[in-house]
């Protein structure tokens, strides 16, 4: 399958109301950002980040060095669209993130529901080693928990508990904490995730 061409199709053809992912405001996200309690200078890349909201608020919020990462050039575009002239503020990247190769560090990787679309032990392994050239500070994974679904967007994907999640990226981090939260989709259906933020260990 080819998964560029899937998303593609997806932006394509789906407004934010169509799909599950979506959210009026990213709260779970932002009150971890903040725990981290970060400069806003700090250089921020969201994983597969999409068309989401998130960066609109982390851009009202004053931050000044954000990526927004995503197999997706269309949900990029339509992004941008929405930020209008703030967009120039963003660096975007059109990427697989196995296939992403950092020329800088980063002191905040966010990634919310992108991990866990991964299923092969090759695509973790490669996903894991960037974060961990790439990642200075902290990182937050968003996942689907082993009571969210088990597929998404028509795609399988892996579920999580705290200790596969913390035992995924125990090599190069250290977890701060995890917790769950109920997402209500534009549909009106609840989707459970698990979110685990993490320190860099140092070498």
């Amino acid at each position: 399958m080819n998964r560029k061409k899937h998303w593609e199709t997806v932006y394509n053809t789906k407004n934010p109301d169509q799909v599950s992912w979506t959210q009026e405001m990213p709260k779970t996200s932002l009150e971890i950002i903040h725990s981290f309690e970060l400069n806003k200078s700090a250089k921020i890349i969201d994983i597969g980040g999409g068309d989401s909201e998130l960066v609109d608020y982390l851009l009202d919020e004053g931050y000044t060095n954000i990526t927004v990462l995503d197999i997706s050039a269309k949900a990029l575009e339509k992004a941008k669209t929405r930020l209008r002239e703030k967009a120039n503020k963003v660096k975007w990247i059109v990427c697989d993130i196995t296939e992403f190769e950092p020329t800088t560090s980063f002191d905040l990787w966010h990634d919310r529901a992108t991990f866990h679309f991964l299923t092969s032990p090759e695509q973790k392994r490669k996903y894991i080693e960037t974060a961990r050239k790439s990642v200075s500070g902290f990182l937050t994974i968003g996942t689907f928990s082993k009571t969210g679904p088990e597929r998404c967007s028509g795609l399988e994907i892996n579920q999580y508990d705290e200790e596969e999640l913390s035992k995924e990226f125990k090599n190069g981090f250290d977890k701060i904490k995890c917790a769950t939260e109920d997402h209500t989709t534009p549909f009106g259906t609840t989707q459970n995730f698990l979110f685990c933020s993490f320190k860099r260990q140092l070498n």
